[in-house]
């Protein structure tokens, strides 16, 4: 019985050794076949937008829907005479619509009744422009038009970079150039030299404002400052010589 035994733990002793002669043997055939240096190169620079899109609204309410509905139309000259006095041009301006709607009184319980309290009427303007700086300064002056009893809301400019396809492509090669100079540098000590491309992967691209550091595994896309980074990645593959 005890021979039996000892028969039974050499052939599984055999065949573990076997294996990992089989598995050895793979993981090396493996990695000679796979003689790649994997690296990831990046590149960026610093643009600035030459377009801007903006957003105002202005509102009113009143007794009566006439009234809050005239408050409206009242202001809305002053508004695009301040604009244009800044140096925006009419044809820049477009009218997106007017929307109006009642606010309810309140019971002594707090719950609302059927009874309107007063109407509210609003009027949003788009303003488009080439000049960026333009409507930045412009921006920063709305409270003046508060000042004057104009109820408005200004939404942050959304800057943009006209060529960025371009861009994007133009620093795709330079991240893809920085990879090689990286693969170059890590090869060097052991004497081997970087061959051809076996494949080539772009990263998510990042367009952020110029004194960011951050990044997104989706991707960032800034519209806030009008002066932005565009970075680029790319993860490259090379044959080893």
């Amino acid at each position: 019985m005890i021979e039996k035994l000892a028969k039974i733990q050499v052939a599984m002793l055999g065949l573990i050794l076997g294996l990992c002669l089989i598995i050895g043997a793979s993981v090396l055939s493996n990695n000679f076949k796979k003689n790649e240096i994997t690296v990831t190169g990046s590149a960026y620079e610093i643009v600035k937008s030459d377009s801007a899109s903006w957003r105002v609204q202005l509102s009113t309410k009143a007794p009566t829907s006439v009234e809050a509905y005239n408050k409206l139309t009242a202001q809305v000259p002053m508004v695009i005479e301040f604009l244009e006095q800044a140096g925006i041009k009419k044809e820049q301006i477009s009218y997106l619509g007017i929307n109006n709607y009642p606010t309810y009184k309140r019971d002594a319980k707090g719950n609302y009744t059927q009874d309107v309290a007063f109407y509210n009427y609003s009027q949003e303007l788009k303003i488009t422009s080439d000049n960026p700086e333009l409507i930045n300064k412009t921006y920063l002056k709305i409270p003046s038009l508060i000042q004057k009893g104009i109820t408005i809301q200004a939404y942050p400019p959304e800057y943009y970079y006209s060529d960025l396809n371009k861009k994007k492509a133009e620093l795709l090669s330079a991240a893809t150039a920085d990879a090689k100079v990286r693969a170059q540098g890590m090869l060097k000590a052991t004497n081997n030299r970087v061959g051809k491309i076996s494949s080539l992967k772009m990263g998510v691209m990042q367009i952020t404002p110029a004194d960011s550091n951050e990044v997104s595994d989706w991707g960032i896309n800034d519209s806030s400052t009008i002066d932005k980074k565009i970075t680029a990645v790319a993860n490259v593959v090379f044959s080893v010589k």
